[in-house]
């Protein structure tokens, strides 16, 4: 998950992640990070100014809604259950989206530096463009 490591809403998101799946099958990396911010060029994303996150469901990104109810279909009950959401037509979704998009900001904050990650789950952050990355 690409993620805007300088806003609250996006960072509350991931400590959400985080408790709620205990197992480690999201993992995760800043768009600010070197591999965020290739990530995001790479896919269309202008990184200085996100609009969206990218989620990678079985190696395909997703953006917008889609990204976020393929992220909930990664989660445990009952959260996965969320999915059903993809019944609600994209464009409706994705003008939900967008409105919280465009207003993350004001609705939490945006922070002056990326969240630093406590030790013991600094293993499910990625900052660095791995190795035979394209």
């Amino acid at each position: 998950m690409v993620f805007d490591g300088l806003c609250n809403f996006c960072s509350a998101q991931v400590r959400f992640i985080l408790r709620v799946d205990p197992a480690g099958a999201i993992r995760f990396t800043s768009i600010q990070s070197p591999y965020g911010r290739h990530l995001a060029e790479r896919f269309g994303i202008d990184p200085d100014d996100p609009s969206t996150f990218l989620f990678f469901d079985r190696g395909h990104p997703l953006r917008a809604s889609d990204a976020v109810i393929a992220m909930l279909g990664r989660l445990s009950r009952p959260w996965r259950w969320l999915r059903v959401l993809r019944i609600v037509p994209r464009p409706l979704r994705d003008s939900a989206y967008r409105l919280i998009a465009r207003n993350r900001y004001r609705l939490l904050g945006r922070r002056d530096s990326c969240m630093i990650p406590p030790p013991h789950i600094r293993a499910r952050f990625i900052d660095d463009i791995p190795p035979g990355d394209p």
